[in-house]
């Protein structure tokens, strides 16, 4: 959820930034801005809409931007007022002299807006944001320096921000600093960077500093001081960045979610490689320090997509630990009641690891005595540090807003996870667990035969531009799939599809079945197949056209499904695995065919940051 840059060097700076802009474009945004300090004064330039409208605007203003060195960007997604210019980033002071761009959401903007409106602040923008500006524009004016006013500033902020601060009479800095966002600093030659990922500065720099909450960087050309907010130097830790730039380039595929798709294979080899021998399952390079012996329940918390891959844990985890596992979205733990207790192993889900509402829930727990796991695809985000135990997906940056890759590692984690405890409990059988084991070890070849062959999804996904709605249903450890499935259509097409338990179609969701609403059945293997058979025979005799995804050679009734998306042979608990990557196939090439922007879909963002 929106991406900041600044810049500090001897390159040009407006198209510095917008490199890094354009890098960060995975976030998802709906307006973009620059910032430019060039001595004499503070140019801001923004546009509504992708980054191509703002270079259309910077390239009618060349003679401005050609001089200036320093500088700092914004891609914007909307939460306080709508995607116009004027609520576009960055924000400048009434006297034009101070300028910031910032993520996050200030929670007592609104207080303090009407206090500085009161002291002759004048706003031209609805956001929450505007509000920082003249806070900080107000105490520089008593204020020693640039920083001074920010520490006095931010002191009076509630919520979560990222911000970078750049003033007319300090052009040799920019003051970065952060509360529940994150922010790095790269270290270059005669260069310095900020941004709020790292793909902004893949292949400028290699040494990064990540800022934690409460810290602030004045950042020079030359220099990069890091304080608390009360004025103390803080020797931070520099790091070098693990990504290759390749990461985000899309390698001769014509979107990154279908490279992403393609890199699933390797992504599981990755995992079975690290975590299982014929011997033990591996926790991987940390041991698990969880006491697992205290552990009475589990609950499993997680918004969107990692949701569903928290449904598909539970159904796996029941049965193989028999003790209860309670799923739940981030968004409704926060605000009720709950009985976690130190007895609760609390796992937080998130892709990005800056997922507000679960990094809430995760806090929350911990309050509580609760044993804290954290599953992440980043280990440098901010909810790794409430984690007792981390466990890293090691998927690579997801470029494609739609997660693909990051929950197919999401539900291979949580299967040798759920494997793990079960060996450390004796709670199945050593055969048993030898076979569960083999079948994950199998998966990326299956998942390179379904890959190999993509021609049935495109075919069904020209005829399913045809359609506005389309319902999925599935049951068992095939809902989460549904739902899943139904999500990714939805997020990248705009078609309307839901998700049901299949069972549950018959309690109302029926009456939606005609000739105009396609079924799409997940039908994986085990006890729960006839009954999905039964089911589809009801939403067939409403006249339905009903797609089926099930294994191949399954024995099903000539002319009951009108096209089937078949996966190799496998196992219950391994089925939905191969079934995702029908589904996401499908989603895409959707997707493609009604010219969506498949990677950068409308009102999404890839961090939701905000609850």
């Amino acid at each position: 959820m929106c991406g900041l840059i600044g810049y500090i060097g001897n390159n040009a700076v407006a198209q510095t930034l917008l490199d890094g802009l354009k890098n960060l474009e995975y976030r998802g945004y709906d307006s973009a801005g620059i910032a430019l300090n060039d001595n004499n004064e503070i140019d801001v330039f923004k546009a509504k809409g992708k980054l191509n409208n703002l270079f259309e605007v910077i390239s009618n203003h060349q003679n401005q931007v050609q001089s200036s060195h320093v500088g700092i960007g914004h891609i914007r997604w909307a939460t306080h007022g709508k995607a116009t210019v004027e609520n576009a980033h960055p924000h400048l002071s009434n006297d034009k002299k101070l300028v910031l761009v910032h993520n996050g959401i200030i929670e007592n903007y609104q207080e303090l807006r009407a206090r500085l409106e009161k002291e002759g602040f004048v706003f031209h923008s609805q956001t929450d944001t505007e509000t920082a500006v003249h806070l900080i524009d107000k105490e520089y004016k008593t204020c020693a320096n640039l920083e001074q006013a920010v520490i006095k500033a931010v002191k009076q902020l509630e919520g979560a921000f990222a911000f970078c601060i750049m003033h007319k009479d300090e052009p040799d800095k920019i003051i970065a600093v952060r509360k529940n966002a994150p922010l790095i600093i790269g270290l270059g030659d005669n260069e310095n960077f900020i941004a709020s990922d790292i793909p902004a500065v893949l292949g400028k720099v290699q040494k990064i500093i990540h800022l934690n909450d409460g810290e602030l960087a004045i950042v020079k050309q030359n220099s990069v001081e890091v304080k608390d907010l009360n004025g103390n130097l803080i020797n931070k830790e520099i790091e070098e960045i693990g990504f290759n730039p390749e990461v985000i380039s899309k390698a001769g595929y014509k979107h990154f979610m279908l490279k992403e798709i393609n890199e699933q294979p390797a992504i599981i080899r990755k995992i079975v490689q690290e975590h299982l021998s014929d011997e033990a399952i591996v926790w991987g390079k940390l041991p698990c320090t969880l006491n697992l012996e205290k552990i009475q329940n589990i609950s499993i918390i997680a918004c969107g997509t990692s949701l569903h891959a928290a449904m598909f844990a539970q159904n796996l985890w029941e049965d193989w630990l028999q003790i209860p596992v309670h799923v739940e979205a981030a968004s409704e733990y926060i605000y009720r009641k709950n009985i976690t207790s130190e007895n609760t192993l609390f796992i937080g889900i998130s892709q990005s690891g800056e997922t507000a509402d679960t990094i809430t829930a995760v806090k929350q727990a911990k309050e509580k005595g609760a044993q804290i796991l954290i599953l992440t695809n980043r280990e440098d985000s901010s909810i790794v540090r409430y984690g007792d135990c981390v466990v890293p997906l090691q998927a690579g940056i997801e470029v494609s807003v739609a997660a693909t890759k990051s929950y197919t590692a999401q539900l291979a984690a949580l299967y040798w996870m759920g494997l793990y405890f079960a060996e450390q409990k004796t709670s199945i059988s050593a055969n048993q667990l030898a076979v569960l084991k083999q079948n994950l070890t199998e998966l990326p070849a299956k998942m390179e035969e379904i890959l190999s062959n993509s021609t049935a999804a495109q075919n069904l996904a020209q005829k399913l531009t045809s359609y506005s709605d389309l319902v999925y249903i599935g049951r068992g450890i095939n809902l989460a799939s549904a739902l899943e499935g139904a999500l990714k259509l939805k997020e990248i097409s705009y078609i309307n599809a839901n998700a049901y338990a299949a069972g549950e179609l018959k309690h109302g969701p029926i009456a939606l079945l005609d000739e105009n609403m396609p079924v799409i059945a997940i039908l994986g293997p085990g006890v729960t197949f006839a009954k999905m058979i039964s089911n589809c025979e009801e939403a067939k005799a409403r006249n339905a056209k009903v797609i089926a995804v099930l294994p191949l050679h399954s024995d099903i009734k000539e002319g009951l499904f009108d096209t089937c998306l078949f996966t190799p042979q496998t196992d219950e608990t391994t089925f939905p695995m191969l079934a995702n990557i029908q589904l996401q196939l499908l989603a895409y090439y959707t997707a493609d065919a009604l010219g969506r922007e498949v990677d950068q879909p409308r009102n999404l963002a890839k961090s939701v940051t905000v609850e």
